[in-house]
């Protein structure tokens, strides 16, 4: 624009507030264009009778405006977005520790069942030694003779049996009975 031109509008249109049915041409014009192109100012200057200046002003102000609320409303999501995060890591460890505590107690009874194991195998050791009889285990799928080789575990196939399997060998139940 010349400077005729500028002279032209300043002389013919007083810079004045804009009233609301301006304001709202305006916005459903950022609305659909959020930059504001030298052609459409001069339409909107033209179409609401204010000067070019005062609409690209306009829509300057209201750039800043749009782009300081959508931070905003972007900070607001990523803060919902933090505290759900942060929601779900707090339960997580709570499983985690639930977890370790099962992990623990499950520890703590095998320990307790290889004791009571180990504490059964020796008195039954010193059950066989005060018989006087000679000290061979025989494993379970054995006919129970000691010729077989007297293992020295109770293995059926190099896997270790469980305590009441072990009670039942000892007493020389039937396998099919076991279950």
């Amino acid at each position: 624009m010349d400077f005729q031109s500028q002279k032209l509008y300043s002389s013919k249109f007083n810079k004045k507030r804009l009233n609301q049915e301006q304001v709202r041409l305006l916005e459903r014009s950022f609305s659909a264009n959020k930059k504001l192109e030298p052609e459409l100012k001069l339409h909107l200057a033209n179409q609401l009778g204010v000067p070019p200046r005062q609409v690209a002003i306009w829509y300057q102000n209201k750039r800043a405006r749009w782009k300081t609320q959508s931070l905003e409303l972007d900070y607001s999501t990523l803060q919902v977005k933090l505290e759900n995060a942060l929601s779900e890591k707090r339960r997580l460890e709570k499983d985690v520790k639930c977890l370790q505590d099962e992990l623990r107690k499950a520890q703590e009874m095998m320990f307790a069942m290889n004791n009571q194991r180990d504490h059964h195998q020796f008195h039954y050791q010193q059950q066989q030694q005060q018989n006087q009889q000679p000290l061979n285990f025989v494993s379970c799928n054995s006919t129970g003779s000691s010729e077989e080789g007297g293992s020295s575990s109770f293995h059926e196939d190099h896997e270790v049996l469980q305590i009441d399997e072990l009670y039942a060998c000892l007493l020389g139940a039937d396998r099919s009975t076991w279950n």
